[in-house]
């Protein structure tokens, strides 16, 4: 067999007598290369949230798998991605988060951008004191954009820019959740965390998936969202996941919890959804707020898990969002540890990838399952 290619016959085959993913999926480099371009790079990937660059003029430089991306709100106010490069020598434009006031420059030799992308300044290109030169078309030499949209405040984009729209692909999961369609308010620097992973970015989609683990691994939240409270999502191709029937709302010192989106149906009342969004965005929708995890790999056994929680209008109680930020923060922290044991257990030689419960893991089968069939796809396409 070729270096880097696995055997994944077994993966794909039903729940009851299927085996996970190989080792090489979780520990060798040229597996997690072939994923970065089969898994990542060719479908719409979470980047990161349209609130980290509120204001036009916002940039944010993005290491994405390697690729040295800019997140910037022009001064129309759309979201867009580019390559974070110079199309003059490739240098680095943006090294750090800042406000850009007037044109995009490259601190190399000072050629300049809109926002928008469009090359606007190029001095001395054609000489001292020239700044034009008649083999330098500036219409073509514009900044790379990445296809790119955004969906519950997620930057999706897709690199190879061959996807499928993101509506098409996504259609299945925007209509399960189309009452949650309200604007989301970001709760601000108090609302998001990230926590660091020495583990595979896949293991945290699998732990997402599914409730088997909630009794061991996070008794506080078993103990009044029970497991047996808990269904399976499942949409093979697409997501995975799991729902609560019995989600329980904060409330503040007045006894007022955060106000509930609105026009709810009666299942959101005390209900709950947890989906993994493949490749790499964890979602979860309540009747009075949500939040957005996107996983950054940092290579085969490491993980940056990025996490964003929004509320159904701008002003909530401060108190509420800290006692609310703590709460998730912990559970998500629980996880730590079986993401970063199981890491450490595929390096044992005689794993064959593991069984799954019939009865518990089929939506962590179904993310197996989307591995390997365009793990092998693309492999069939590079023969």
């Amino acid at each position: 067999m070729p270096k880097g290619l696995t055997d994944l016959s077994r993966v794909s085959r039903p729940l009851e007598h299927a085996n996970g993913l190989p080792n090489a999926h979780y520990t060798d480099a040229s597996v997690y290369a072939e994923e970065c371009a089969a898994l990542m790079f060719s479908t719409w990937a979470g980047l990161d949230v349209a609130a980290d660059v509120p204001e036009p003029g916002d940039a944010k430089p993005i290491d994405f798998l390697g690729q040295p991306l800019l997140l910037v709100r022009d001064r129309a106010r759309q979201v867009r991605v580019f390559q974070n490069i110079c199309r003059h020598r490739g240098m680095v434009l943006v090294s750090e988060p800042r406000r850009i006031e007037g044109a995009l420059r490259c601190p190399y030799h000072s050629w300049c951008y809109k926002l928008s992308g469009e090359l606007v300044s190029t001095p001395h290109v054609g000489g001292p004191g020239h700044n034009t030169h008649a083999a330098m078309d500036r219409d073509t030499l514009g900044l790379i954009e990445v296809r790119s949209h955004i969906w519950r405040d997620v930057v999706w984009i897709n690199l190879s820019g061959d996807a499928p729209p993101f509506e098409e692909v996504h259609g299945d999961l925007m209509a399960r959740w189309a009452e949650m369609e309200h604007p989301l308010f970001h709760g601000g620097s108090d609302s998001r965390f990230t926590l660091a992973v020495r583990g595979n970015w896949k293991l945290a989609v699998e732990n997402y998936c599914e409730s088997y683990h909630l009794p061991w691994i996070h008794p506080g939240l078993n103990s009044y969202s029970r497991l047996q409270d808990h269904y399976h999502i499942e949409a093979p191709g697409a997501y995975s996941g799991q729902g609560t029937l019995l989600y329980r709302q904060l409330t503040g010192a007045d006894g007022q919890p955060f106000p509930d989106f609105a026009d709810l149906s009666d299942r959101w009342d005390t209900g709950g959804e947890y989906i993994a969004v493949y490749p790499n965005v964890l979602l979860a929708a309540h009747r009075d707020h949500a939040y957005a995890m996107i996983l950054l790999p940092r290579g085969p056994d490491r993980t940056l898990e990025h996490t964003h929680l929004y509320y159904a209008q701008p002003d909530t109680d401060a108190e509420l969002r800290e006692r609310n930020r703590t709460l998730w923060q912990g559970v998500l922290e629980e996880d730590i540890f079986v993401i970063e044991g199981m890491q450490r257990g595929r390096h044992a030689t005689g794993f064959d990838g593991g069984r799954f419960s019939p009865a518990m893991d089929g939506p962590t089968h179904c993310f197996h399952d989307w591995v390997a069939k365009r793990l092998s796809a693309y492999r069939d396409q590079a023969q």
